[in-house]
């Protein structure tokens, strides 16, 4: 068994006997493209979305140094027509690039090392081909398949390694671009390739308006086509695994879920979701695992509006983004639009192409962005966020003026945010000026209630022992009305679940006083 080419199935066969989650849909949709025009295939998620998984199963599928029918028996590749066609039917050449940024990270050579490790081992599984002086990895390959007539599947995984963690070094990044180029874009590539399929965080780089590997179809966070569902853990997947753990969906959904993904508008994060269940908690498991230094770094960024941004989105709003003009270069952010474009590709923010807007997916990932804000020299969202502890304790206490009051600071600071002319505007203040709440509370703007809707309800978390709360926003009225207008409508009938206390509170807003009036009132 070799290290990049027959590398058999032992790595895929130990995720099948772990809890796998079968993602061989993946398979059919490969198996359309190859020895096609469309045989090149790029996929980028952010990390732990089950990138090397696939990338580890298409390498034990395509590989014909090894049988592997039996780790498919059962799956859904094996229903597919194409399934017995190209099962095992290919010499795989696999190569994780992540496996030379760490053990070459200082060399400059890092490209020609590649190239040479990866031709020593094919040389050494046909030793009959003829190597010239000056013969690259792609001559020594057209040698193979033109005297054998086999061609070759490439799968590289993590591909935009070098890029990442060695991009500051033009003459490497453009060493390997220029590989990748004579690889896959030579006059002799497809005679070579039956297809080749590469993973990475980020899209293939753009140089000036087209990348220089243009000929690959690529698949991403923001624009995933027909391959959305074959990474990440979809609705009924996750419901499958809670229910054979005994384990709460409502839960699994607060903490992991809100990844919408082209079509896909129900993503859950596959690796959270696996480790809450194995360790039986739920709590911040992928965002641990990296990249935190980088969100600290682009939300300091001082662009123009970026910071309003990401306060509104913590308070659960969605926000526009441009996410187009990103040259796929995380060393390349040239405006806000670039900075939430990076956090889609790392899976800080989740990207809707529907409404072109992106927001905060999860708990997890909201609990990473305060404590980012936090590490921060940003004294705005810290200030903030203080005023919303305080806001929220005042309003559990009933402290009807307090509470007025601190909607009305929160109007003054935000009036940057917000066109601060109406209802719905008043409602978005609101949201940002609860954004804390969102650490105890599960939070529902305009939650259909009874037989209207309130503004806002929060429903109290497992565990945490304080009111839920019905929220109704008016404008030129009073609150007294805003609560008569909870009771008229029967809000807190949909609450009937839960058994605790509830609290109903009015706001209002005075267009001509530029004042707030609160009414508290209680309720079983």
């Amino acid at each position: 068994m070799g290290r990049y080419i027959n590398k058999g199935n032992n790595t895929f066969r130990d995720i099948v006997n772990s809890e796998y989650v079968d993602k061989s849909s993946l398979i059919p949709l490969i198996n359309a493209t190859l020895n096609t025009e469309n045989r090149y295939s790029c996929v980028t998620r952010c990390r732990r979305f089950g990138k090397s998984m696939a990338a580890k199963m298409l390498c034990a599928y395509y590989d014909k140094s090894c049988d592997s029918r039996e780790l498919f028996r059962g799956l859904v590749a094996e229903k597919d027509g194409s399934f017995e066609k190209y099962l095992n039917k290919y010499y795989v050449i696999s190569v994780d690039m992540t496996d030379f940024t760490t053990k070459f990270r200082g060399e400059r050579d890092i490209v020609s090392i590649i190239q040479h490790e990866i031709m020593d081992e094919v040389l050494d599984v046909f030793p009959e081909t003829k190597v010239k002086e000056r013969d690259d990895l792609m001559d020594v390959l057209y040698s193979i398949s033109e005297s054998t007539g086999d061609r070759f599947v490439m799968i590289i995984d993590e591909w935009d390694a070098i890029l990442r963690e060695m991009g500051t070094d033009e003459n490497i990044t453009t060493a390997y671009v220029d590989l990748l180029r004579r690889l896959f874009k030579g006059s002799g590539s497809n005679d070579v390739f039956a297809g080749a399929y590469l993973t990475g965080i980020l899209p293939i780089k753009r140089y000036n308006t087209e990348s220089a590997l243009n000929n690959f179809n690529e698949y991403s966070m923001i624009d995933p086509a027909y391959l959305a569902p074959c990474f990440g853990f979809t609705k009924d997947e996750v419901q499958a695994l809670a229910s054979q753990h005994n384990a709460s969906m409502e839960e699994l959904k607060m903490w992991y879920d809100g990844y919408t993904i082209g079509r896909e508008k129900s993503i859950y994060n596959p690796y959270s979701v696996i480790k809450a269940l194995q360790r039986g908690v739920c709590k911040s498991y992928w965002t641990t695992t990296g990249a935190y230094d980088s969100v600290i770094t682009y939300i300091q960024m001082n662009f123009d509006g970026l910071k309003d941004d990401i306060i509104r989105m913590l308070s659960g709003e969605h926000v526009y983004v441009n996410t187009t003009k990103f040259q796929n270069d995380m060393r390349i952010v040239r405006s806000k639009n670039d900075v939430l474009t990076v956090l889609i590709h790392l899976g800080y923010l989740s990207y809707d192409g529907d409404t072109k807007k992106c927001y905060v997916p999860n708990k997890e990932v909201a609990d990473e962005f305060l404590n980012a804000v936090e590490d921060t020299s940003w004294t705005r969202l810290v200030d903030t966020i203080t005023a919303s502890q305080k806001l929220l304790a005042a309003t559990i206490s009933g402290n009807e003026q307090a509470v007025a009051r601190a909607i009305d600071l929160a109007h003054d600071e935000h009036t940057s945010i917000l066109a601060y002319n109406d209802e719905n505007s008043l409602a978005c203040v609101l949201s940002v000026a609860y954004i804390w709440a969102k650490n105890e509370y599960v939070i529902h703007r305009e939650y259909a209630t009874g037989k209207g809707y309130a503004d806002l309800v929060m429903i109290p978390r497992r565990n945490v022992s304080k009111p839920a709360l019905v929220i109704e926003l008016k404008f030129n009225h009073s609150a007294d009305t805003a609560i008569d207008q909870i009771k008229r409508k029967e809000y807190p009938a949909k609450l009937a679940e839960y058994t605790g206390e509830i609290l109903l509170v009015g706001i209002n807003y005075d267009k001509e006083t530029k004042q707030h009036t609160c009414k508290i009132e209680k309720v079983k």
